[in-house]
């Protein structure tokens, strides 16, 4: 890993999410449209988990309650997806890159007492409690993160929260045709099926499913060993 390449990549990911929050969160989280409500914007987030984990949740749940769970959300923005995981799930955890993401996700869900929100350095969860988790969920993040090094860091670091069998469920570019620009914090970096299954074996889990390879959204389910 090039320390210096990806110093300036966390900060530049730091910086243009920042800005882009200040500029219109939302249309930056969700760019189907440019003028949320708050009721519109946060339905998007409800779809999202009907989608993507309400279809799923034997591989999720694995028999416990879902008011029993505690969840790992990474990359949360300004809260979409947070507001609807918390309405199923007991405790759940969100970290952002974003300062001013952090801060509009706060004021969104202030009155929601079983979220706790986090802003990390863009590459690790060391602000994240040490505790054990049953679920991490990210989507739409990956995509914009312009380093597989980095990407893969956040893997092991979820794998070191997960409880065992516990399931990653995420996507990342799989576009591959793209150009890598390693300071594009929009684009991002694109893994091929072969390079997302040796990064899940090189962290320690198991990647049982998959979904979209070829494609701007390539889901994978990454179970722990």
């Amino acid at each position: 890993m090039n320390e210096a390449l990806v110093k300036k990549q966390l900060e530049k990911m730091r910086d243009d999410w920042d800005q882009r929050a200040r500029e219109n969160a939302r249309y930056y989280v969700n760019t189907g449209k440019t003028a949320w409500t708050d009721d519109e914007f946060f339905a998007s987030g409800e779809q999202v988990v009907a989608e993507e984990i309400l279809t799923d949740m034997g591989n999720i749940c694995q028999g416990k309650a879902p008011s029993e769970m505690r969840v790992l959300e990474i990359g949360c923005g300004a809260g979409r997806v947070t507001r609807a995981l918390a309405r199923l799930f007991g405790e759940v955890h969100a970290v952002d890159v974003s300062g001013e993401m952090i801060r509009q996700a706060g004021e969104a869900l202030k009155d929601h007492r079983n979220v706790f929100l986090y802003q990390n350095n863009g590459q690790d969860l060391a602000v994240v409690p040490d505790l054990e988790f049953d679920f991490a969920f990210s989507s739409i993040v990956f995509q914009h993160i312009p380093s597989r090094a980095i990407i893969e860091n956040y893997v092991r670091e979820v794998h070191r929260l997960l409880r065992r069998g516990g399931l990653f469920k995420f996507q990342v570019q799989g576009s591959t045709d793209i150009e890598e620009q390693p300071h594009d914090t929009w684009l991002g970096v694109a893994f091929s099926e072969q390079q997302a299954k040796e990064m899940a074996l090189r962290c320690g889990f198991d990647p049982r499913y998959q979904y979209g390879a070829g494609g701007q959204y390539f889901t994978l389910w990454f179970f722990k060993r």
